[in-house]
């Protein structure tokens, strides 16, 4: 009888201990990543033109490294889709970075409304997506001094 009791508080005792160390390797141990769209179009006016790049900037901070940033502009109710990836180079492998890219608008994207979606995944497989509003309107390209 002794030794039931025995193998059934060992029993125990070993359900516990797979639990704990199982459930602490699920999550991973730091933040996901965050992401402050800080300018988007020139003075952040949220406009693109076509034919012409669209500055954007963004604050990124990545306590898991970053691994990649995609950047999808996307037509509301249209089938247009603007993309850029950077899965190397200088955002890659930090923790914390100033985003500042000009993206290339095409010149035969149509005119209206996009969504712009703003996607930063970490090393250990965590990603966070900003959305923000977008007018692809006629006009001339961004000063000169937006490319800095």
């Amino acid at each position: 009888m002794k030794a039931l009791k025995y193998l059934g508080i060992l029993a125990i005792a070993c359900v516990i201990t797979i639990t704990i160390n199982s459930c602490g390797k699920d999550e991973p141990s730091v933040a996901k990543p965050t992401i402050t769209l800080t300018e988007v179009g020139h003075d952040n006016s949220h406009h693109a033109h076509p034919g012409h790049d669209m500055h954007l900037e963004a604050d990124i901070v990545a306590p898991g490294a970053i691994g990649s940033i995609h950047v999808v502009i996307e037509q509301v109710g249209g089938d247009t889709k603007i993309k850029q990836d950077y899965t190397s180079g200088k955002y890659i492998g930090v923790n914390n970075t100033e985003f500042h890219e000009h993206i290339d608008i095409p010149a035969e994207a149509p005119l209206g409304k996009y969504t712009l979606h703003f996607t930063v995944a970490d090393k250990l497989g965590q990603q966070t997506t900003v959305n923000t509003e977008i007018n692809m309107e006629e006009g001339d390209e961004e000063p000169d001094h937006d490319h800095e």
